[in-house]
């Protein structure tokens, strides 16, 4: 079993930075894919950012690219994910998920297309990003 958790500062200012913390704990392989997902408003749940912590091989959202970044902290079983250029869109609550690589397009990277097939997940944090 996998155990996820989020942490973060979650309001900033628009244009501002913060940073989303991810804790996934157990065993390695079935956490091989750590993704965070959002909900906005506007939109259902949806990719942002994914890492594929054996190789380090990363995707993102179109709507983020270039403003967020992914990393792992393998030691402390973290991965983060930075976000600067904020925008009041990217408000939102964020998820992050892990699950195994095996069906998430690995060997390459973690899809983060298929949401339903990331199989643990934290309770999520709150992004407020004010104009």
């Amino acid at each position: 079993q996998v155990q996820v958790e989020e942490s973060g500062v979650g309001s900033a200012q628009g244009g501002g930075s913060l940073r989303l913390s991810c804790e996934a704990s157990g065993a390695p392989y079935m956490r091989s894919c750590i993704a965070w997902f959002r909900e906005t408003p506007n939109t259902e749940r949806e990719g942002v950012a994914s890492i594929l912590t054996e190789s380090g091989a990363t995707v993102y959202a179109d709507s983020v690219k270039g403003r967020v970044t992914i990393s792992p902290e393998n030691a402390e079983n973290m991965v983060y994910l930075q976000m600067s250029g904020l925008k009041p869109e990217d408000t939102g609550m964020y998820y992050c998920a892990a699950s195994p690589s095996v069906g998430l397009g690995a060997p390459n990277a973690c899809l983060i297309a298929y949401d339903k097939k990331y199989r643990f997940w934290g309770r999520g944090t709150q992004v407020t990003v004010s104009s």
